[in-house]
């Protein structure tokens, strides 16, 4: 059993109280922690200068009969899921992949949230940064967190939930794609969507020297690593490896989509 006191001096050990951050977070490597996601999210307002997490939701998203070429998607395969897409509202709960903590953040009373329809972020003091992200820029706030001198947090999680890692792919001029999502009663239409992250894993080595990490008991751990210093990391794989961070599925959409490009 975890409780405040136990967690608290691992957070205090990254020294980043000053720093505004983004969170990717999975609470089950703590066990039970007394007081819940509840506690956590109290460590990371007092931790962190400001926070902001994904809110994505899928669940809204629409697959047409056709589309535009080389867009890493399947055009008319999704019938049945297009029947079950949800409108995007701000209220919509963030998909359960966010994790517990990230629609703990989204429905606090300081929190707000951005209205992308699929890619939103939610944030406690960061409208500076949520205030950033556009219908075509969706990945902006990263951009815009970077400049303020912010962090990637990971709380129990790998570079595979980084979506920073998004946001590097698409500065070094890596492909991204088009996607559409139901807003009301329209059909909208969402570029700058970002390719798989299952290859993100490989820049763990490459960064191991600028990421700070706290293991706490046997298999929770926090780490954390500059933004400025993930995003040039990816531009530098990229350029050396174009192919880098791309998974080897042979059915992987998108990452057959970038390769077919290069």
């Amino acid at each position: 059993m975890s409780g405040y006191d136990e967690l608290k001096p691992a957070f205090e050990t990254l020294g980043l109280t000053d720093k505004p951050v983004i969170v990717h977070a999975s609470l089950k490597p703590f066990g039970h922690v007394q007081g819940g996601v509840d506690t956590v999210l109290q460590l990371v307002m007092e931790s962190f200068k400001s926070v902001i997490m994904p809110a994505f939701t899928y669940r809204t998203m629409i697959t047409p009969e056709v589309g535009p070429p080389n867009n890493g998607i399947k055009y008319g395969a999704e019938k049945d899921l297009n029947k079950m897409a949800q409108p995007f509202t701000p209220a919509m709960r963030a998909d359960v992949m966010m994790g517990m903590l990230s629609e703990t953040l989204r429905i606090h009373p300081a929190a707000k949230r951005t209205s992308h329809p699929i890619l939103s972020f939610a944030g406690i003091k960061s409208d500076e940064y949520l205030n950033a992200q556009t219908l075509y820029e969706p990945l902006a706030p990263i951009g815009a967190l970077s400049e303020a001198g912010g962090w990637v947090v990971f709380i129990n999680v790998g570079h595979d939930s980084n979506t920073s890692i998004h946001y590097g792919e698409k500065l070094a001029g890596r492909r991204q794609f088009t996607r559409w999502a139901l807003v009301g009663d329209r059909v909208v239409e969402c570029p700058g969507f970002p390719g798989d992250s299952t290859g993100f894993t490989a820049i763990g080595e490459y960064i191991k020297p600028d990421t700070l990490r706290v293991d706490i008991g046997n298999d929770a751990f926090i780490q954390a690593v500059s933004l400025k210093r993930l995003l040039d990391a990816v531009g530098e794989m990229l350029k050396k490896n174009p192919l880098a961070l791309l998974c080897q599925r042979d059915d992987c959409e998108r990452c057959n989509a970038v390769r077919g490009m290069l």
